[in-house]
């Protein structure tokens, strides 16, 4: 068998004319795939079958069943007539299996949006009182329902995840609050409380109002217990007899139906004979498609709903893709967002001339859909046809439906929407952050409006995205030294294979790299060899977070190293220069700093602000130090741009060469000059033609032919190195090692590189100091003995 290699990894460039070529030859392919995903129906519909067909019918009555009585209750929160929700759930549930890529998700009007709705209807009416209600709704359907097709035609659904889940927990749970107390009056009878103030006055004043309780507590308070006791009791049999777990459920999924039918008919009864109604009943719906027509869109409208259109948007994208993506993981597929948004967007504009107001994803009836055993989103065409036949053929029985009834439809259907306490416990634990951002939505949202919840969530989450991004982990690391294992290696010996035991003490030590007040190995943790400092960034390096990274290493760099160089009077210090006397003594007995070795293993960007912020580290620590200080990185195989990067800045082959250095300058006599390298990488102010002039040519034949000496020495010191006296099997490669000398694959191999040369190296043409020589010797011996 062949003994290990030396593998030198180095990258080619990307070719950008090959790649363009390349984007224009496919171009035509990309558009034939873009046109056809528009229509995710045509790639599953040839397949579909009868038994498809009869899983979906029974998905499809039991949802239409649900969505009836939710849809007029919801229409009373969106301050409409209830045949309007009906409206909205048709033409939600037809046409939406066109676009669909999630087979569970069911359309229509839901509580938040309904809610929203309700409150921008209110503030229309304040400031426009001679624009309809159902005005408003069909403008702002048409709207919202437009900028979302078209987010969802250019591919921006990535939008969706720079929000996080907490911010969309929180205001549906503050909304779901919301509209429970909202409807308590109309559970209790209580007339002359406005439904749309604020949760807080809501609350107030129905306790306020509390004796002026009427009749319609019996049917709320009975239909809504009732709703919960027939839940309850399903569920409890469900568990003690799991063979009749599907009728279980349907009979569960009827409820809603139940106690609309039985107290519509209860209210028939003890109305007869009466010319005005005990309770208050939901009266005259008209049949049909009465309020189909072109929208009526003008300015004067679209200027009255035009502050609360972001969180419209936001909300029907948001509520639509959340669940959608939630079922997909349930039930094992995969949806596109992209996609979602366009079905969403479509379904909206289309609505708008059937005269209803937004509707999205409803979390309740997704539910319900994907446990009734849904194939397809063909089954939202038959609880379409389930509100048809209500529409026409069941309005006159509406007419005694009873306003409390349908409050206590829309109160059972919202509470699942509250998150409770075990999810705020577990959020708590994962992040407080998070929390913040959930509670915030919540007390917003119940001392306001919906509208300056999603704000205010959505504001605070971007908040902390933007500070955890400027303002990364940053880890002083040490080592700690790991066993030894006893390695038995098939070994070739003339014509004969042997079973060799390796002696631990001839393999090579290694060392687990993790931070210095690591909480549960940090009393394991040494330091690294004098002279040698280790970093870790856990965030990738770019403009908002540089400066902090470069402030917090030189910090540390100057606090755990010592002063370097000629000690300059007063006279020859920078205006600049802190150095303080009695800091530096202190200091006397640290090192000398000589290579800072960086970790990018998370580091996923390196942008120009991150690369500038390198070089000063670099400058600043060489100032320091009084020679040229060595950087090593380690992990960068992940991203060739940031190798690519460190490269073009010189750090591939150090010393950078300063432009501004020549060998004719005046410092280069100078026992405190420091070749430092450039001192800005892409100067946001060009040089002043009157300022020191920077001798491109000569400095970058000079940096190509050091570059070029150092990759052939290096290569030749490759082939050179020793290899194993016995030939292994089943190893082919030893751990690679990158064409330039301070790049490098493991931590390990970055201190060793450092060590080497920590003797070897002469600075201005003096040695280094004996305390630093004497111990990087004996840290450079262990290293060889190892090996």
């Amino acid at each position: 068998m062949p003994s290990a290699r030396d593998v030198v990894i180095d990258y080619e460039e990307t070719d950008y004319r090959y790649e363009t070529q390349k984007f224009f030859r496919d171009l035509p392919i990309f558009i034939k795939e873009y046109i056809i995903a528009l229509l995710p129906i045509a790639s599953w519909i040839h397949r579909y079958n009868l038994q498809w067909l009869v899983r979906d019918l029974i998905a499809g009555i039991t949802v239409g069943i649900v969505v009836v009585p939710q849809s007029m209750g919801y229409a009373k929160i969106a301050e409409l007539p209830a045949e309007y929700g009906l409206y909205t759930a048709f033409v939600g549930l037809c046409v939406y299996c066109l676009f669909a890529t999630s087979k569970d998700i069911s359309i229509g009007p839901t509580a938040v949006m309904s809610l929203l709705v309700g409150q921008a209807v209110t503030k229309a009416a304040e400031t426009h009182p001679d624009i309809t209600p159902q005005e408003i709704a069909v403008a702002f359907s048409l709207i919202t329902g437009s900028i979302a097709m078209f987010i969802g035609l250019v591919r921006l659904g990535i939008l969706v995840d720079f929000i996080p889940g907490p911010a969309i927990a929180g205001f549906m749970t503050g909304s779901a609050i919301t509209i429970t107390i909202g409807q308590w009056p109309k559970l209790f009878g209580i007339k002359g409380i406005n439904g749309q103030d604020s949760t807080y006055l809501i609350f107030g004043n129905f306790f306020k109002n509390l004796p002026k309780t009427k009749l319609d507590v019996a049917f709320g308070l009975t239909g809504l217990i009732f709703l919960y006791g027939c839940r309850y009791l399903c569920n409890y049999y469900t568990k003690k007899y799991p063979k009749y777990a599907m009728p279980l459920f349907f009979l569960s999924i009827m409820r809603n139906g139940v106690v609309v039918i039985f107290g519509t008919l209860i209210a028939f009864l003890i109305n007869i004979g009466k010319e005005t109604s005990p309770i208050s009943i939901l009266k005259d719906v008209p049949p049909g498609f009465q309020a189909m027509h072109v929208p009526n869109v003008n300015p004067t409208t679209v200027g009255a709903i035009a502050g609360s259109l972001p969180s419209g948007v936001i909300i029907l994208i948001l509520e639509h893709v959340a669940i959608a993506k939630s079922f997909g993981r349930i039930n094992d597929y995969t949806i596109n967002p992209n996609q979602e948004i366009i079905a969403i967007g479509f379904t909206n504009i289309w609505a708008s001339f059937f005269g209803a107001y937004p509707s999205t994803g409803s979390f309740s009836r997704t539910a319900i859909k994907a446990r009734s055993g849904v194939k397809t989103p063909i089954a939202g065409v038959f609880s379409g046809c389930v509100v048809i036949l209500a529409l026409y053929a069941l309005t006159p029985a509406f007419y005694y439906i009873p306003d409390a009834i349908l409050a206590a439809v829309v109160i059972h259907a919202v509470a699942d929407l509250v998150s409770g306490p075990s999810y705020i416990k577990r959020l708590a634990a994962v992040s407080w952050w998070e929390l913040l951002v959930f509670v915030a939505a919540v007390i917003v949202t119940f001392f306001t409006t919906v509208d300056y919840g999603i704000y205010v969530s959505l504001g605070l989450s971007v908040v902390i995205l933007l500070f955890r991004i400027a303002r990364p982990r940053l880890w002083a690391l040490g080592r700690v030294p790991l066993s030894k294992a006893t390695v038995v290696a098939t070994a070739t010996i003339g014509d004969e294979k042997a079973q060799i035991e390796l002696d631990p003490q001839q393999q090579e030590q290694e060392y687990l790299y993790v931070p210095i007040s690591h909480p549960s190995l940090g009393k394991l943790v040494e330091k690294l060899p004098r002279g040698v400092l280790m970093f870790r960034v856990d965030e990738s390096m770019t403009y908002p977070n540089s400066g902090f990274v470069a402030d917090r290493i030189i910090s540390y760099c100057k606090e755990h190293t010592r002063r370097g160089g000629k000690i300059l009077t007063k006279g020859e210090r920078a205006w600049n220069d802190d150095a303080n006397a009695a800091v530096d003594a202190a200091r006397a007995s640290l090192p000398k700093i000589h290579a800072l070795l960086l970790d990018f293993s998370a580091v996923n960007r390196l942008d120009s602000s991150g690369l500038q912020a390198i070089v000063d580290i670099q400058n600043t620590l060489n100032k320091y130090a009084g020679h040229h200080v060595e950087f090593h990185f380690i992990n960068l195989s992940n991203n060739p741009a940031i190798r690519r990067s460190l490269i073009i800045a010189g750090f591939g082959t150090q010393p950078r060469m300063n432009p501004g250095d020549d060998q004719g300058s005046s410092n280069a006599g100078s026992a405190h000059h420091v070749s430092s390298g450039p001192v800005e990488v892409l100067p946001v102010v060009p040089n002043s033609k009157d300022g020191p002039h920077h001798q491109r040519e000569q400095l970058q034949q000079r940096s190509n032919r050091r570059q070029d000496d150092l990759e052939s020495t290096y290569i030749q010191n490759l082939t050179k190195e020793k290899t194993d006296e016995y030939q292994v099997e089943k190893v082919e490669i030893r751990l690679p090692k990158d064409k330039y000398p301070f790049f490098h694959w493991s931590a390990d191999a970055a201190v060793q590189t450092a060590m080497r040369t920590y003797i070897s190296e002469r600075i201005d043409g003096n040695h280094r100091d004996d305390d630093d020589t004497t111990s990087a010797n004996s840290s450079v011996d262990k290293s060889e003995q190892n090996q």
